[in-house]
């Protein structure tokens, strides 16, 4: 006969009960994030941008006096680099807030809980 170790049962329901609170709370956090808008600027706030949590872009400012028709270049450069930063700190803030909830689970190799 078996010895059963007492309230195994229980022990692995309220781990389930723990993971489907998470996953829960992880898509809460997740459309939360997702929801917000994330902005960065490059020369010196001639170019600003602002992303939501989707990566997705919601606005670009240019100021006047740095566009140039003979230098287009360096206004693209500046875009793409304002647009880089923005997606950066949304990524960074999901990761964070990701973090938060899942406790370091990340680093479990758990499917679906990798940020």
């Amino acid at each position: 006969m078996k010895a059963r170790i007492p309230n195994q049962g229980d022990s692995r329901a309220n781990m389930m009960k723990k993971i489907q609170d998470m996953q829960e709370e992880m898509a809460r956090v997740q459309e939360r994030v997702e929801q917000g808008e994330y902005s960065a600027t490059s020369g010196g706030s001639a170019v600003s941008v602002t992303v939501n949590g989707k990566h997705e872009v919601l606005s670009i400012e240019i100021k006047p006096e740095v566009v140039d028709p003979e230098d287009v270049e360096i206004l693209a450069d500046m875009i793409t680099a304002a647009v880089n930063e923005a997606m950066r700190k949304a990524s960074d803030v999901m990761e964070q807030e990701m973090g938060k909830v899942s406790g370091g689970l990340g680093n479990l190799g758990i499917p679906g809980m990798g940020f």
